[in-house]
């Protein structure tokens, strides 16, 4: 038996055997060996490009050396914390993220990934206000672990773990009068994404973000902003919400924020809603979370955004991406509905459903990885790492081109 066979029945066996079907099925039996950049190398020796990016995770390009290596002299010093002295890294990443992100926000709760991190801010705020109603959107994605999931607004993920958390109510993502109506003296936040990443690359309509900041400070109700995909540069901005020059009271972190090197996530909040907290420090802890390891990558990945000037590189690029696939969108109107997105966050949306699962297919064989929205199948998200260069763009295009050809014979009979 062969490394890649023993890999899949290790899968079937200790796994997941339907994982290991759907990797077949898919075409996706080959093993991730090394990765680089944009690139990911497989065990046969393959090359392909990622304009998946680890779901949004690996912004600053695989495997980046000056993580890596910030990483191995923190390794050589100490990875972990004792949780009982003082942790430096700790407390330079928290300043740094007060430093970067909206005005009022100061306060930061260092943890392990995007779902903690909405864990973290759905509890900040029932204890600030006392109060024990959250209002999220339908198709908005904030995680699977049994709060965040509460606040997820597909039922196929929720359906099997009913009853979830009471006291959450989930209304159409950019209907403000739906929020409006929903809000009650028992609520105690709204929790968004500003771009629905997971529900199909869904911007909001224009207005919405700046009419539920308003309506949250009217009626006293806390924002949530989840930025565990938009932020870190992801959209063109530092954070989706500056596209919209609103400030959040409570904003999530994850994904990008370790660089691609170390799983980290952060809620961060204002002062005044940190009370609680100050009063008893213990009442939200974590072993793993703010340990020195991820502290160090998130700082290094902070400072080569910053340094090279990424935001504004991204903002570029992702307008230059974005206009190269409108035109395929025009050169493909059976295959291609729309195209849209904010830096180099793009969905694809087919004209049906069945399209999507073809073409992952044919650009995966192409050396391509891409892949549809957990929330809408019939949208694939173009999101690679912010590195990717204009000629690499290019290469995406020629091989979406190909595969768009391929499928389009096909369309009709879907």
């Amino acid at each position: 038996m062969n490394y890649l066979e023993k890999t899949l029945e290790s899968y079937e066996q200790y796994v997941n055997p339907a994982m290991a079907r759907l990797f077949r099925f898919m075409g996706l039996a080959t093993i991730e060996e090394t990765a680089e950049g944009i690139y990911i190398t497989d065990n046969t020796g393959k090359k392909y490009i990622d304009c998946l990016g680890g779901y949004g995770s690996i912004n600053l390009g695989h495997s980046n050396k000056e993580i890596v290596e910030a990483c191995k002299q923190q390794m050589d010093k100490m990875p972990l914390s004792s949780k009982i002295l003082i942790n430096s890294k700790l407390a330079e990443l928290c300043e740094k993220l007060a430093e970067i992100t909206p005005e009022g926000l100061k306060y930061s709760f260092i943890c392990n990934s995007g779902t903690e991190a909405v864990e973290g801010a759905l509890k900040v705020a029932k204890i600030a206000t006392g109060k024990p109603e959250i209002i999220a959107t339908k198709g908005g994605f904030h995680g699977k672990s049994l709060g965040a999931l509460s606040a997820t607004g597909r039922e196929l993920f929720r359906t099997p773990f009913e009853p979830l958390l009471p006291g959450f109510k989930h209304v159409p993502f950019g209907d403000i009068d739906a929020m409006k109506n929903a809000i009650t003296e028992n609520t105690a936040a709204i929790i968004i994404e500003i771009i629905q990443g997971e529900g199909g690359v869904i911007l909001p309509p224009e207005g919405y973000i700046q009419n539920l900041r308003d309506l949250c400070t009217e009626k006293g109700v806390l924002l949530i902003v989840d930025e565990v995909q938009t932020g870190m540069a992801r959209t063109g901005k530092m954070f989706a919400s500056e596209h919209y020059n609103i400030k959040p009271d409570i904003m999530c972190l994850a994904k990008a924020l370790g660089g691609g090197v170390m799983p980290i996530g952060a809620v961060i909040a204002t002062e005044e809603l940190w009370e609680k907290y100050i009063e008893a420090p213990l009442l939200h802890t974590s072993t793993f979370g703010g340990n020195p390891l991820a502290c160090t990558a998130a700082l290094k990945t902070i400072e080569i955004i910053q340094r090279d000037n990424l935001v504004e590189k991204t903002a570029e690029k992702g307008q230059y991406l974005l206009n190269r696939l409108t035109q395929l969108q025009e050169k493909y109107p059976t295959v291609i509905k729309e195209v849209r997105g904010k830096g180099l966050l793009i969905g694809i949306e087919f004209c049906k459903e069945g399209l999507g699962g073809m073409l992952m297919s044919e650009a995966i064989d192409k050396g391509l990885l891409v892949a549809y929205t957990l929330n809408n199948e019939k949208i694939f998200r173009i999101e690679p790492p912010l590195i990717i260069t204009k000629e690499e763009i290019d290469e995406v295009i020629s091989i979406l081109d190909t595969c768009f050809g391929t499928v389009a014979m096909f369309a009709e009979d879907l």
